[in-house]
């Protein structure tokens, strides 16, 4: 029989709802019925794409003999990482305080009241790698909960009272400035790798948000390292196995240092900020690889990550199918010479690297760029242009091949937090490459949002099914905000503006506190033994850092000083984290560069669709400055919060011109693309 489960939305709560573990959701009745029988709470946090969560599944909660050893000593409560990220937060700080590291599966031990007391990762069914068997060590944990209660729960309240410390305690209060960037931009040159691009050694995870800071210092500094960093690197991720050769998007990361071999799940984070990312080396730098790169990624979230209704992004796509990971993606010569024909194969195998040894498991290969266009027409006595032919045509056979295999699994929820990412994504590409339809796939993301995880001001953080539910993070706040004003931007449409304004408000009034910050979780919050508070950014940026951003925008936008207020106490709240571990706050570091340097208002005045109008925003896009805001002259009558950007800055006689402001003082209109961009640059 299924167990409580099977009442949930998440895909990874319903991928255990057959397991003979007596599991819980998260919630008031699991830690009542530990309170009531006495016993230790088994807590096990994951997400549907985890590879190792679907190994620990399978060697241990699918088995009799580990559910009985649960079922009777403990309550076992199963929680989405990505449905409730504040638990998550909590959890993972307490396993990396006791072990000096962590991940997932997150595996915890805790008092019934919530309390961590022992915890780690994944745990074989049997001791290896170093690890206790999973059933001994639940008899452990059984056996010191029995005989040694009173130490567990004091080192339990050691532990958390240190974990509160550290989120709810202010670091800061200092100033802090340029000098930041300086330093920032130097540690990444000291753990640059020049061969392949990146930061570190093997793993290597894709560095969306350090590379869009280089290219803010870039343009700030001018200086020709912060150039090569941002080139180098996303030359070598697109030319490895990391990006999908065949269907666009990137994979999770890297297992060596060369992006060759990923770890093969797809998530909509990751592939949102490095097609943003992408897209500003591109008009940054110029090179048309990186347009290519963040169309393919963009094409492949609207190829296979959007419902069939449309509006919105699916949150992740898994990294096994037929039980083994990477089966979907990976070839060898004779699956590549029936996809593609047998004239093609030996070019296409060249361009590839597909060889009869392969590079991973079982004689297979992961796709990579391993010759050049002119190499392959030397080799194979053909033009370039027809090589190019037969590698595009062979492109679309092979995709077509590898859709009758069996698909990884694909975690359908609709996050807010994660949603909006590519909903900036698309709006600047939208842009920045002249695609309506990533225009049309923006505005669809953020309606949906808006009319059905927004209910009386309060914004939701999951929809599943056409359910809506878990009352918002500061995350979706934050990231749905930046979302809007990008949107706003990129269509000129008020009510984007609008609700980005009023979500701020809400934000401030859930979230801020004037000693931390922004905390992640409202108060309202259930069940949580502390509120948890992002300070640095890992695989999605901190809300806190996002939300300086905003505000300083919102300044931008309105004048209002309120909004450059509080930007500056998060800044002097996290000033000692910025001093000590900026690159690890790499998205405060973009705000702290805008409000650093000379902020520009652009606002453009005439009717959008007219050739002049389309040609003035045109020049604006194409230009690579990232301090600025744009607004419309005729949002003036619709929005009363831009009236000071706005006032007095019409079209002339129905033409178009834009505006140059720095601190709501402007330059002589221009009327010209070639006017505006002099004036943008000042």
């Amino acid at each position: 029989m299924a167990n409580r489960l099977a009442g949930e939305k998440s895909p990874y709560l319903l991928q255990h709802k057959d397991n003979p573990v007596d599991w819980y959701p998260w919630g008031p009745e699991a830690f009542a019925r530990a309170k009531a029988e006495n016993k230790p709470v088994f807590l096990s946090i994951g997400y549907s794409t985890c590879h190792w969560c679907h190994v620990m599944e399978h060697e241990s909660f699918e088995k009799e003999s580990v559910a009985e050893a649960l079922n009777r000593d403990f309550v076992s409560i199963k929680v989405d990482r990505e449905e409730r990220p504040d638990v998550d937060d909590i959890y993972m700080a307490a396993v990396q305080a006791m072990t000096g590291s962590g991940g997932w599966p997150l595996s915890l031990f805790l008092t019934p009241d919530g309390k961590p007391f022992y915890g780690g990762t994944y745990f074989p069914p049997d001791g290896r790698y170093g690890r206790p068997g999973f059933v001994t060590l639940l008899h452990a944990v059984s056996e010191a909960w029995k005989t040694r209660r009173e130490e567990l729960e004091s080192s339990a309240a050691d532990l958390l009272a240190s974990l509160k410390a550290g989120a709810e305690g202010a670091a800061g209060g200092g100033p802090v400035g340029a000098e930041i960037l300086e330093a920032a931009a130097r540690s990444f040159r000291e753990r640059f790798d020049p061969s392949d691009g990146g930061f570190g050694g093997a793993p290597k995870f894709p560095p969306a948000m350090p590379l869009e800071f280089l290219i803010r210092y870039f343009l700030r500094s001018g200086e020709p390292s912060a150039r090569e960093m941002v080139g180098t690197t996303l030359a070598k991720m697109a030319a490895g196995g990391m990006y999908d050769q065949v269907g666009g998007g990137f994979h999770r990361y890297s297992v060596d240092a060369r992006w060759l071999v990923p770890h093969f799940e797809k998530m909509l984070y990751d592939n949102a900020m490095l097609a943003r990312v992408y897209l500003l080396a591109f008009r940054a730098f110029g090179d048309p690889e990186n347009a290519r790169v963040a169309r393919e990624t963009l094409d492949y979230l609207l190829a296979e990550m959007t419902p069939a209704e449309g509006g919105g992004f699916f949150a992740a796509q898994d990294a096994d199918s037929e039980g083994r990971e990477g089966a979907f993606y990976v070839w060898d010569p004779a699956t590549l010479e029936a996809a593609v024909g047998k004239d093609a194969a030996p070019i296409v195998a060249a361009r590839f690297g597909v060889t009869e040894a392969g590079n991973f498991e079982d004689g297979k290969t992961v796709l990579s760029l391993a010759a050049g266009l002119p190499e392959l027409a030397a080799r194979f006595s053909r033009g370039k242009d027809e090589i190019a032919a037969i590698l595009g045509q062979a492109r679309l056979r092979m995709y077509e091949a590898r859709s009758r295999r069996i698909w990884p699994g694909r975690d359908e929820k609709l996050l807010t937090d994660w949603t909006a990412l590519a909903i900036s994504a698309f709006a600047l590409a939208a842009r920045v490459l002249s695609e309506p339809r990533y225009e049309r796939a923006a505005r669809e993301a953020a309606d949906r949002v808006l009319g059905r995880c927004r209910r009386g001001g309060e914004l939701y953080h999951r929809q599943k099914e056409g359910e809506t539910g878990i009352s918002g993070f500061a995350s979706d706040y934050s990231n749905f905000v930046e979302a809007l004003l990008d949107l706003y931007e990129a269509t000129f449409e008020p009510a984007y503006f609008r609700a980005a304004v009023e979500l701020q408000q809400e934000q401030d009034e859930r979230f801020f506190d004037p000693s931390a910050g922004y905390f992640l979780a409202a108060e309202s919050h259930d069940g949580l033994v502390l509120r948890p508070r992002e300070i640095f950014d890992g695989a999605t940026p901190s809300s806190n850092s996002v939300a300086a951003g905003n505000l300083l925008r919102l300044f931008s936008f309105t004048g209002e000083n309120r909004y450059r207020d509080r930007a500056e106490a998060l800044f002097s709240l996290f000033s000692t984290y910025l001093s000590r571990a900026g690159t690890s706050l790499t998205r405060m570091l973009c705000a702290l560069d805008y409000r650093c340097g000379a902020a520009i208002e652009i606002v453009l005045a005439g009717e959008p669709g007219r050739r002049d109008f389309e040609s003035l925003r045109e020049a604006v896009f194409a230009h690579p400055g990232l301090n600025r805001v744009i607004a419309h002259a005729d949002s003036q009558e619709t929005l009363a919060p831009l009236s000071p950007l706005l006032r007095g800055r019409g079209s002339r006689d129905g033409a178009a011109v834009a505006y140059v402001c720095r601190d709501f003082s402007c330059s002589r209109p221009s009327s010209s693309p070639a006017e505006l961009v002099a004036a943008l640059d000042g």
